[in-house]
């Protein structure tokens, strides 16, 4: 992440997690026309364990707008005009830090980098190890499968590739009708107007 999405993730993360939720990462975008603060939540880890079938929903989403949205009008972390959008991760699940990395070992992400490595500034390929701050990839190659090691630090952003035949979708059909990224939302956004606020002067 991003020094400004870093900081506001540390800002944020306690009061996600006293609603009982995981704050698992921040997307900074700032544009002319105002910023968008997006965040992604998710289920904490022991209601995930205690409770298998538990997603984040709309009502989950909209509870940590309005929280946040209070905490940055006292915080300030942001100048000028944004809007804040609260998301669950969806199936192409983002990746902010090596431990979610772990989590998925064995499967694909897309990743791009921010500096090239071996002339590459985006790879796709399964998540083979995590060792501290370094991540190994297996990626497809000619004339054979290339294993390719990642420093975090040089990583600026990561998803994870969903398996749509194990999901028994074909990857033409999905978001088709909606116009939107497949598994962007399956459960639930709230596009915060809470989180919107004039151009400061």
């Amino acid at each position: 992440m991003a020094d400004k999405a870093t900081h506001i993730a540390n800002l944020l993360a306690p009061t996600v997690q006293s609603l009982g939720l995981e704050l698992l990462g921040v997307e900074y975008l700032p544009a002319p026309g105002g910023a968008v603060l997006r965040l992604y939540i998710d289920v904490s880890a022991d209601d995930a364990v205690a409770e298998p079938t538990r997603m984040v929903g709309i009502e989950d989403c909209e509870t940590v707008s309005r929280e946040v949205s209070a905490q940055l009008d006292v915080e300030d972390p942001i100048s000028g005009h944004y809007t804040l959008e609260v998301s669950s991760p969806g199936i192409d699940r983002p990746l902010f830090t090596p431990e979610q990395f772990a989590r998925f070992i064995g499967e694909e992400a897309k990743v791009g980098l921010k500096l090239p490595q071996d002339g590459r500034r985006k790879l796709q390929g399964r998540i083979v190890m995590v060792d501290g701050e370094r991540i190994l990839f297996e990626i497809d190659a000619k004339p054979e499968p290339q294993r390719m090691e990642v420093a975090f630090d040089n990583i600026e952003k990561a998803r994870l590739v969903p398996d749509w035949a194990a999901l028994g979708l074909s990857p033409e059909k999905p978001g088709k009708t909606a116009g939107k990224k497949p598994g962007k939302k399956p459960h639930g956004q709230a596009d915060g107007a809470a989180g919107k606020r004039p151009t400061k002067s």
